[in-house]
């Protein structure tokens, strides 16, 4: 199994609240409503800023982390050229993330504890 972990930027000129929200609140709408992209995903979480109090909080090149999982790095391949993801889940993408900006990797997790 293969994860992608992005570490997402918002768009220049956008709050982070409202980038927040857009992203936990349509965004995630928008990919639950696409299962061509869905059927190579085994899953997906968005990771959110904790609040600005916490010990380890601060002001970070990121705006939150989002991370898929695949059974290999073809379904990433697969799923990312599905004609859906890039009419649909890439279009709304482009409204709030600041791609350039963003960094992506493919992983492979390896336990410690």
């Amino acid at each position: 199994m293969v994860k992608i972990i992005v570490c997402a930027v918002r768009k220049p000129g956008m709050s982070f609240e409202d980038f927040d929200r857009y992203w936990r609140e349509q965004h995630a709408e928008v990919i639950r409503s696409v299962p061509d992209f869905n059927r190579h995903v085994r899953r997906y979480v968005q990771c959110h800023l904790a609040a600005q109090d916490t010990p380890f909080a601060g002001v970070g090149a990121y705006d939150g982390v989002a991370e898929l999982w695949f059974d290999s790095v073809e379904d990433v391949v697969r799923a990312f050229n599905e004609p859906r993801y890039l009419e649909v889940i890439r279009a709304d993408e482009l409204k709030f993330v600041d791609l350039e900006r963003s960094v992506s990797m493919i992983t492979e997790e390896f336990q410690v504890i």
